[in-house]
């Protein structure tokens, strides 16, 4: 079992993990899951909700946090982490003659209109949309999916990508195209997204279904529909291959906003899930506080 201590540095936001081994005769700067393609154990730091940077060198681990929490929240539970890899793996880094075999499944979801692809390996921490050609110049793998021409728009999350296609096709004429598309893609170990993507801004998406002057709400209710949403709903609706983003909440008339992404933006049964499942769920935690749920999408 390796001997792990933790140092702080002159710096409060960084924390240092120094071994009794040696990690690299290189240094390494990670900045995204995206960066750390060569050590599954760095990828697994990204998972982590206050994880900002990660820098190895010699015989240390630097991460860097965001000011979310406190290091003597975690500190000891990431030295754990590391320990318990360490005795599972000779090595930090993943071998170069090592080569992860991708898998991608299709499946359908409530739109017909959108085909789901789930593979074995995590595209993305965070949600991409994109909807255009122009929206798919930091988004390397949906700027090649619009080369397909009925593909129409593309969602990333997770581990899986939604595909909006026209009426001119249907899904099993192109299942295994797509798929093996994807695959090939993965295998070849290039960008999901360019270095330079920025995620859209609230205020940006679908900015003309957006009434003049909107701003998205940050009060108290807000705040706990948020926390609704990302608990007891987004689960549910990944499932189905798309997102639901929390957009505001009018106190004068009970109003929650949303937009919908991914396979929930124009599915026929998307009127059924906003007032079935997430109006239902929202007026039964928060009674008296909801009226309506809208898409405005």
């Amino acid at each position: 079992m390796s001997n792990i201590k933790i140092e702080n540095t002159n710096n409060s936001a960084i924390i240092k993990f120094v071994f009794d081994k040696m990690l690299t005769e290189n240094s390494f700067e990670y900045h995204s899951v995206e960066d750390a393609k060569n050590s599954d154990l760095v990828k697994q730091l990204f998972h982590l909700p206050f994880v900002k940077n990660v820098y190895v060198t010699a015989n240390f681990i630097a991460i860097e946090k965001f000011d979310i929490l406190e290091w003597h929240e975690v500190q000891e539970e990431l030295k754990d982490m590391f320990s318990n890899y360490l005795q599972d793996n000779e090595s930090i880094f993943i071998p170069k003659n090592k080569t992860s075999i991708i898998e991608v499944f299709a499946e359908s979801t409530p739109n017909p209109s959108v085909q789901k692809f789930v593979t074995n390996k995590l595209l993305s921490a965070q949600n991409i949309e994109v909807s255009t050609r122009d929206e798919a110049r930091e988004v390397p793998i949906a700027m090649e999916l619009f080369e397909f021409s009925y593909v129409k728009e593309v969602f990333i999350s997770d581990n899986y990508i939604s595909i909006m296609k026209d009426e001119s096709i249907e899904w099993f004429e192109i299942n295994t195209e797509i798929r093996d598309f994807i695959k090939e893609y993965l295998q070849s170990d290039r960008r999901i997204i360019s270095k330079n993507y920025q995620p859209k801004k609230i205020e940006n998406i679908k900015n003309s279904e957006l009434a003049p002057g909107f701003k998205p709400t940050n009060d108290d209710i807000s705040k706990q529909i948020i926390s609704i949403l990302d608990e007891y709903i987004k689960p549910a609706v990944a499932g189905d291959g798309g997102n639901i983003q929390f957009l505001s909440y009018i106190k004068e008339t009970k109003e929650v906003n949303v937009i919908l992404q991914g396979a929930c933006n124009g599915c026929p049964s998307s009127t059924i899930t906003l007032k079935n499942g997430i109006e239902a769920t929202l007026k039964q935690f928060l009674p008296n506080e909801i009226g309506s749920v809208n898409a405005l999408n």
